[in-house]
C-alpha cells in the first residue's frame, strides 16, 4: 500500500482541542501549569517578559521550561485553541525539592522540545516528545515499546518507516550533550530496539546505517550507562547485518565516520568495530575492500592523538594480516611501519626488491605496496639506487596482475611519479627502466577486454543484473521484495551484496541471503537458482577447454605467475602434472627453474596441493653448516619430516645407496660432493614422497652412480619428478614429458629431450656445444716473464702425499703431475677418489703432508672451485660489481691471501722475529718487509726493508737465503702481489670497466650491477665465479667441476670459450662430453693414486662449428706427433744459411720497420715486453 501522506504540524495543531493545563511562555511556547484546573484554559501572550512558574512542584530548580513550539517572531503561528484570550502571571517563587529528577526541566530541555516542535509531525511523535519528560528508565522503555508497536502495525514494518518518520533527526537531537542523561541513553534504547525489531528482516536493516554514526557519537558520552547504551545498540546493529554486508556495506560507513571530525574516543569505538568486522567476516570478503580501508586506518594510525594512534597501528597491523599472501607475510610488520613512518620507505622498498613474487598480485596486495612505492617515487631524499628498484617492482607488479581491473585504480597515483622519473632522474639507466614502467602502465588492452567478461563484476554491473531479474518478478508472486523494487536505498543494499559475493564466488552464501529477501517457497528458491545463480555462475565461470589427451591420473593443475623483485620469470601460466610422469624442466640460466621448485617445496605457489594431499620433497645440492660435524644418519634423522623414522630404518637405506658402515661413521663435511648428492636422494627415499624436484641431480655423481638414479626413476612409476639438468643423455633416459621455459610461460612437449628437439630445432643446443646462444670471452694470459715456451712447465707436485686431520689413509700418495701453458688436463676418477684434493694441492688451498709443490713466481692461477657458493658465501649482501670490487680493491687478489699455504702460523710468526746475518757486514738484524724483487741468474732476490733502518740501508737478498730462514710465506705473498699486480696492470677497477667483463663472461649487466649475490641463481653465480677468477688474467684456470649449474647455452658458451683461450686449462668433470671436446690429456685419480694418461684426439665434432683447428688444447695434442722439422735423417740436415749482405736502401727500411715497432709499443698497454730488434725478421 502506498505511504500515508501526514498533515503539517500547523495544521495538526489547529485541529487539535485546547490543553487546560497549558500556560503561556514569555519566550513562546507553552509549559503546563499544575495549579490549574481541568476545564480551564489559558491563553498564550507572546509579547510579556515575565519570570514564569515552574511547570513542576517537585522540581528543585527555578528556570522556567516548557514545549517551546515557534520563535517569536514566527508570523504564521496560528493556533486557534491558544488564541482566546491574553494572560500575565505575575512571578511565583517556585517549591523547593530536595530529590532531583532525571529529566528535571532545564533550558536544554526548553531548546530539545522547541527543537521536537519544528519536525513534522509522525505517528510516533507524541511517544518521542514524551521521552524528555519522563522521570526514570522503565518510563522511557514504556514510550520506547509503543514507537516499536506502531512499527509493528499494518503497513508500517518496513525500514522505509525510519526515513519518512526522521527518527535519525530525533535521535540525533536527544544525543546532544546538554541534554540529561537520562534522554541520550534513551536515544540509544530506541536505536537496539529498532535494530532488534527489524533483525533477520532481510533486506530491511538497509535503513539501519545512518544509526551507526548516532551511536558512536554517543560513545564518547561522559556518562558511563550512556556509553553502555551505546555499545549495546552498536552490538545489535552489527547483529542485523549478513556477513558479506559487515564488509561492503557497514565497514564503508564506519570508516567515513572515521574520517570525519568526531571525537577521538567515538573513534576508538569505530576501531573496536572494525576490529569485530575483521573477526566475524571471511578473509576473501575483508581482502576486497583493502583498497578503501588501508589509507583510512594509515590516516588514523599517524594521527596526532598517541592513544588513537596506538590503537590505528594495530588495528591495521591486524587487518593487514589477513592476507594470503606469502611473499609478503613476512613483510607485513616492515609494510605496516613503513606506511606509518615514510624514513622506512628505503629498507622496504630494498625488502621488497628481493621478493620472489609468486602468488598472483592482486588488488590487496597493491593497496598495501602502491602507497609504498608512490611515496619511494615522489621523496626528493630517493636515491638512484632506490629510483630504480621502485620502477623495477612497479613494472613487475604490473606485469603480475592477472586482471587489469585490479591495478586500474591505482595506475593514476603511479604514472606521475613514474613520469617525472623518466624526466628527472640523472642516470641513464634509471630513466630507461622508468620508461620502460612507464610503457607497461599505459598499455591499453580494451581490445583485448572487448566484449569479454574481465571475471570481476564492477558495482553498475551488478546493480545492472539485479534490476534486470527483478523484472521476472511476476505481478502475482508475493514475494518479499516486491514493495522495494523502486526504493533505492534497498537496490544500492542488495547491489553490493550481490556483487561482492559473486566477486568471491560464494555462491551458497548469495543463495541463502536472496533466498530471505525473496521467500522461501519452492517456486521462490527455484527463481534464485535459476534466475540469480545459475547466471552469475555461468558468466564467471569459463569453461577451460582441455586438449591434452594423455591418460593419467592429474595431481596439479594450477594457474600461477612467479617472479623475483626486479625480474618477470613466469607470468600467468598453468603447471599440469600427472602421476608418475617424469618431467625435464629446460631452460636458461635465470629463467627460474630452481625458484619455481624452491617455490613448489615452501608451499608458495598458489593452487598446489598442500603438504597433506600431496607430499613433495626438493633435492638439491646445499652445503652443510652447523651440519657438517654430525655423522650421516644424525644428520637425515634432523629432517622434520622424519621424525617418526628410527634410526635403523635411516641406516637401512644408507647402505641401500652405497653408504656403508664405515662410510655412515663419516661426518658430512668431510663427504664429497658427489656423496652428498647421494645423501640428499637418500633422504627423498626416505620420505616417500609423491613429487620429487631434483634440481642438477647429476652434479658430483660419478658414472656408476648416475646408472643408479637413472634406475631409481625409472622402476618407481608411482613417484612423479620434476627435474632440472644440464645432463642430455641423463634426460633423454629417464623423462617423459619436456616442460620449457618459452616467453615466461611454461610449455609442454610429450616425449624425451630428443623428442623435444625435434619438434623445437633451436634447442638443439642440448646436443652440441655452441655459443650461438650465449657468448663467453676470457681476457688473454699477461706474459710470464722468462717463460718462451707454452710446454714449459710452470706448476709441477712432486711426490705429494697428504691426509685430512683424522682420516686413517692419505688421500693422495706420491703423486707427482706439471702444468704448462698449453696444458688441457682432465681430472677424471671415481667421488671421493681425491680429484678435488689434488687440485687444491696445486693450487695452494691446501699444504701437503709430504712432498713439493712448485709453480712460476708470478704464475696467476684463477680458481674455480666446486662449490660456486664458497667463493661468494660471505658476500651474499654484495651485488656482483661490487663483490669484484672488494676482490682486488688494494691491487691483490683477497682470496688468494686466504689460502692455506699463505696463512702464517703463530710458530712461524715467531720465527720470522728472530734476527739473521745476511754476511754484508751490517750484522743482525730483523726483517720487516718485502718492499722489491728483481731477477737474479734463474732465481730472484728481494729488496728486503730492515726493522728500526732506514730505507737507504735496504739490501738485496737472494730467494734461496730467505726460504732457508723460513721466509718462504713471505717470499710466497710478494710473488702474488708482484703476479697480480702485473696482471691488474691495465685494467680499471671501475664499475663500467666490470660492468664489461661481467658481459664477456655471459652475465647481464642489470643483474651484475644491481642483484644481490644472494639472489642470484647456482649458474649465474658460476658466471660470477668465473669473472673473478679471469679478472686478473691468469695464466692457468682450474676449474672443479664447471658444468654444474650451467644450463646448456652457457655450458656451450664456456666450452668455446676455454677452446678459444692461450692459457692452460685442468678441469674436474663427469660430463663426457665436455671433456672429450676439449681435453687431449687425463689424470685418473683413483685409490689415492694418480695415473696420467698420454695425449688423445680431442673430439671436435662435439662443437656445433666443427671446431678450430689453431686451439690450444689441439696444438697441445699435436705436439707429441713428430714433425718434418723434427725428422734428424740425413735427408733432411739443413745448413745455416749465411746472413745476406743488406743494401743501403734495405737498411733504411729496417732502420724504418723498427722505428714503427717501438712507437707501436710505446702506445702499447702497460706490461707488454718490449719487441727485440732482429736481422732473422720477415718482411
Amino acid at each position: 500500500m502506498p505511504p500515508k501522506k501526514f498533515k503539517d504540524l500547523n495544521s495538526f495543531l489547529d485541529d487539535q482541542p485546547a490543553d487546560p493545563n497549558m500556560v503561556a511562555s514569555p519566550f513562546g511556547g507553552y509549559f503546563k501549569n499544575p495549579a490549574a484546573d481541568a476545564d480551564s484554559t489559558i491563553a498564550s501572550n507572546k509579547s510579556s517578559y515575565q519570570q514564569q512558574r515552574n511547570w513542576k512542584q517537585s522540581s528543585n530548580y527555578s528556570q522556567q521550561g516548557g514545549h517551546q513550539s515557534q520563535n517569536n517572531n514566527n508570523s504564521k503561528y496560528n493556533n486557534q485553541s491558544y488564541q482566546k484570550s491574553s494572560y500575565k502571571q505575575s512571578a511565583v517563587t517556585p517549591n523547593q525539592s530536595g530529590t532531583p529528577t532525571p529529566s528535571a526541566s532545564t533550558t536544554s530541555l526548553t531548546s530539545l522540545n522547541e527543537k521536537l516542535s519544528n519536525l513534522e509531525l509522525t505517528p510516533i511523535s507524541q511517544f518521542l516528545s514524551k521521552i524528555p519528560e519522563c522521570q526514570s528508565i522503565t518510563d522511557c522503555k514504556n514510550q520506547i515499546k509503543l514507537i516499536i508497536e506502531e512499527f509493528g502495525k499494518e503497513g508500517n514494518g518496513t525500514g522505509k518507516r525510519i526515513e519518512e518518520w526522521k527518527i535519525i533527526d530525533v535521535l540525533s537531537k536527544f544525543i546532544k550533550p546538554k541534554n540529561p542523561p537520562l534522554v541520550r541513553e534513551s536515544a540509544m534504547l530506541v536505536i537496539s530496539n529498532i535494530a532488534q525489531f527489524f533483525s533477520g528482516k532481510h533486506p530491511q536493516e538497509a535503513y539501519l546505517l545512518p544509526f551507526f554514526n548516532v551511536a558512536l557519537d554517543c560513545v564518547s558520552d561522559k556518562d558511563n550507562t550512556v556509553k553502555r547504551a551505546a555499545q549495546h545498540a552498536i552490538d545489535s546493529l552489527l547483529n542485523c547485518f549478513p556477513m558479506e554486508a559487515l564488509t561492503c556495506i557497514v565497514l564503508p560507513t564506519i570508516l567515513d565516520y572515521l574520517s570525519s571530525g568526531a571525537k577521538w574516543q567515538a573513534k576508538m569505538a569505530a576501531l573496536t568495530v572494525i576490529d569485530r568486522i575483521r573477526e566475524d567476516s571471511a578473509n576473501d570478503l575483508l581482502e576486497i575492500t583493502f583498497r578503501d580501508t588501508v589509507p583510512v586506518l594509515t590516516d588514523v594510525a599517524t594521527d596526532f592523538k598517541p592513544e588513537l594512534a596506538k590503537q590505528g597501528y594495530k588495528t591495521l597491523l591486524d587487518y593487514v594480516s589477513i592476507l594470503d599472501n606469502l611473499d609478503l607475510s613476512p613483510r607485513y610488520k616492515l609494510i605496516v611501519d613503513t606506511l606509518q613512518d615514510p624514513s622506512k620507505v628505503p629498507e622496504s622498498v630494498k625488502s621488497l626488491s628481493s621478493v620472489t613474487f609468486v602468488a598472483e598480485v592482486t588488488e590487496p596486495s597493491l593497496s598495501l605496496l602502491v602507497p609504498i612505492l608512490n611515496r619511494s617515487l615522489n621523496l626528493s631524499s630517493s636515491s638512484q639506487e632506490q629510483l630504480r628498484q621502485t620502477v623495477i617492482v612497479v613494472e613487475n607488479l604490473t606485469r603480475l596482475v592477472n586482471n587489469r581491473n585490479e591495478i586500474e585504480s591505482f595506475i593514476p597515483l603511479l604514472l606521475p611519479g613514474i613520469q617525472k622519473v623518466v624526466d628527472t632522474a640523472s642516470l641513464p639507466e634509471v630513466r630507461e627502466l622508468a620508461g620502460k614502467a612507464l610503457d607497461v602502465l599505459k598499455e591499453d588492452d580494451e581490445a583485448d577486454r572487448e566484449n569479454k567478461f574481465s571475471g570481476r563484476m564492477t558495482l553498475q554491473e551488478g546493480r545492472d543484473f539485479l534490476l534486470d531479474h527483478l523484472k521476472d518478478i511476476k505481478a502475482d508472486d508475493s514475494c518479499f521484495i516486491k514493495p522495494y523494487m523502486n526504493d533505492e536505498t534497498v537496490v544500492n543494499y542488495m547491489s553490493k551484496l550481490l556483487t561482492v559475493d559473486s566477486n568471491v564466488n560464494d555462491w551458497k552464501r548469495l543463495e541463502d541471503f536472496l533466498t530471505a529477501v525473496f521467500g522461501g517457497s519452492d517456486s521462490q528458491r527455484e527463481f534464485v537458482q535459476q534466475g540469480f545463480i545459475h547466471d552469475l555462475r555461468s558468466l564467471f565461470y569459463q569453461e577451460k577447454e582441455s586438449t591434452d589427451e594423455d591418460e593419467g591420473i592429474e595431481i596439479v593443475n594450477t594457474d600461477f605467475s612467479l617472479a623475483y623483485g626486479s625480474r618477470m620469470l613466469l607470468n600467468k601460466t598453468n603447471l599440469r602434472l600427472l602421476k608418475g610422469h617424469r618431467y625435464g624442466l629446460c631452460g636458461r640460466n635465470g629463467a627460474g627453474k630452481s625458484t619455481l621448485m624452491r617455490a613448489i617445496a615452501n608451499g608458495q605457489l598458489d593452487g598446489f596441493p598442500d603438504k597433506d594431499t600431496l607430499r613433495t620433497c626438493f633435492v638439491e645440492h646445499k652445503l652443510q653448516g652447523e651440519e657438517g660435524d654430525l655423522d650421516l644418519v644424525s644428520f637425515i634423522a634432523l629432517d622434520d619430516e622424519l621424525q617418526s623414522t628410527s634410526r635403523g630404518e635411516i641406516a637401512n637405506a644408507l647402505e641401500s645407496v652405497g653408504f656403508d658402515e664405515e662410510r655412515r661413521a663419516q661426518t658430512v663435511g668431510s663427504l664429497s660432493g658427489g656423496w652428498k648428492m647421494k645423501l640428499e636422494l637418500a633422504r627423498a627415499m626416505l620420505q616417500k614422497a609423491d613429487i620429487l624436484l631434483l634440481d642438477e641431480p647429476t652434479n658430483h655423481l660419478d658414472v656408476s652412480n648416475v646408472k643408479w638414479l637413472e634406475e631409481y626413476l625409472l622402476e618407481h612409476t608411482d613417484i612423479t619428478s620434476l627435474i632440472v639438468s644440464h645432463d642430455s643423455g641423463f634426460l633423454d633416459l629417464v623423462c617423459t614429458d619436456i616442460i620449457h621455459y618459452e616467453n615466461k610461460k611454461l610449455a609442454y612437449y610429450k616425449g624425451n629431450l630428443a623428442a623435444f628437439v625435434e619438434q623445437k630445432p633451436e634447442a638443439k643446443s642440448y646436443y652440441t656445444l655452441t655459443d650461438s646462444n650465449a657468448q663467453m670471452r676470457f681476457p688473454p694470459p699477461g706474459i710470464l716473464t722468462g717463460v718462451k715456451s707454452s710446454t714449459r712447465a710452470v706448476a709441477k707436485m712432486t711426490d705429494v702425499t697428504f691426509a685430512y686431520p683424522g682420516a686413517q689413509k692419505p688421500s693422495l700418495s706420491d703423486v707427482s703431475c706439471s702444468l704448462s701453458l698449453s696444458s688441457r688436463v682432465a681430472c677424471l676418477g671415481p667421488n671421493g677418489a681425491g680429484k678435488s684434493t689434488l687440485i687444491k694441492l696445486l693450487t695452494g688451498e691446501l699444504v701437503p703432508n709430504e712432498g713439493k709443490v712448485e709453480k712460476h713466481p708470478n704464475l696467476r692461477i684463477g680458481y674455480i672451485a666446486q662449490h660456486a657458493l664458497q667463493h661468494v658465501n660471505e658476500h651474499k649482501e654484495k651485488t656482483a660489481n661490487q663483490y669484484l670490487q672488494w676482490r682486488y680493491q688494494f691491487g691483490d687478489d683477497r682470496e688468494v691471501l686466504l689460502k692455506e699455504s699463505r696463512k702464517i702460523s703463530e710458530d712461524e710468526k715467531e720465527m720470522m722475529t728472530k734476527e739473521i746475518d745476511i754476511d754484508d757486514g751490517r750484522g743482525k738484524r730483523t726483517i720487516e718487509a718485502i718492499v722489491g724483487r728483481q731477477k737474479l741468474k734463474k732465481s730472484f732476490q728481494y729488496e728486503v726493508k730492515w726493522k728500526y733502518w732506514k730505507p737507504k740501508y735496504n739490501s738485496w737478498v737472494p730467494k734461496d737465503v730467505l726460504v732457508e730462514h723460513g721466509f718462504d710465506k713471505l717470499v710466497q705473498k710478494f710473488d702474488d702481489h708482484e703476479a697480480s699486480r702485473e696482471g691488474l696492470g691495465y685494467r680499471q677497477l671501475i664499475p663500467s670497466v666490470i660492468t664489461k667483463h661481467f658481459e664477456d663472461v655471459g652475465l647481464d649487466s642489470e643483474i651484475a650491477n644491481h642483484t644481490p649475490l644472494g639472489s642470484l641463481s647456482g649458474g649465474q653465480l658460476v658466471k660470477v665465479v668465473i669473472a673473478g677468477a679471469m679478472w686478473n688474467n691468469p695464466h692457468l684456470l682450474v676449474l672443479d667441476e664447471p658444468t654444474n649449474y650451467l644450463d646448456r647455452d652457457s655450458l656451450g658458451a664456456l666450452a668455446v670459450a676455454i677452446r678459444d683461450w692461450s692459457g692452460g686449462v685442468v678441469m674436474i668433470s663427469h660430463n663426457n662430453e665436455f671433456v672429450g671436446a676439449l681435453c687431449p690429456e687425463q689424470w685418473i685419480v683413483e685409490n689415492g693414486k694418480m695415473v696420467q694418461k698420454g695425449t688423445a684426439q680431442v673430439d671436435q665434432s662435439k662443437f656445433e662449428d666443427g671446431g678450430n683447428a689453431d686451439a690450444v688444447g689441439l696444438k697441445a695434442a699435436n705436439f707429441a706427433k713428430p714433425s718434418v722439422d723434427d725428422d734428424d735423417s740425413p735427408a733432411n740436415i739443413k745448413v745455416k744459411q749465411r746472413k745476406k749482405r743488406l743494401t743501403r736502401n734495405e737498411k733504411k727500411v729496417q732502420v724504418e720497420r723498427r722505428r714503427l715497432r717501438y712507437i707501436e709499443w710505446l702506445s702499447s698497454p702497460k706490461g707488454t715486453p718490449k719487441p727485440v730488434d732482429t736481422d732473422d725478421e720477415e718482411d
